[in-house]
């Protein structure tokens, strides 16, 4: 998951970072998770009221969601938008026992290629 530039992530590095994020979500394992954030990076999330700020208190926090994933799920997603550091993400998240949400994630990363910042609004599809 390492960038060549600190200023703006390839598509490769991002793809390489998202196919990481669903391993961690499909696994749960606290390493897969961990890799994913730099240490003082912060996970935010509307319209739950998820603000988890250091690596250690994310991993907390995704393991206690684990029950979303029972059931089944695949997720669908493309780039949005590169800004320096800075990407948006746009997702179909498919539960089978949660039904659909869409998503957009912005993504902040170092210069190592892990997530500092991560700002996701998720709406539930009716």
């Amino acid at each position: 998951m390492t960038n060549t530039t600190t200023t703006q992530p390839r598509t490769e590095s991002i793809t390489e970072w998202v196919n990481a994020y669903l391993l961690a979500w499909t696994t749960n394992d606290r390493k897969d998770i961990a890799a994913l954030f730099t240490e003082d990076a912060e996970y935010h999330e509307s319209p739950y009221d998820t603000e988890w700020v250091g690596r250690d208190e994310i991993v907390d926090g995704w393991r206690s969601r684990w029950d979303w994933q029972q059931g089944g799920w695949t997720f669908e997603w493309s780039i949005a938008s590169v800004e320096a550091s800075t990407v948006v993400i746009t997702g179909i998240g498919h539960y089978t026992e949660l039904g659909d949400f869409d998503n957009v994630w912005t993504v902040t990363f170092d210069e190592t290629g892990r997530c500092s910042r991560f700002v996701m609004l998720n709406t539930e599809r009716v």
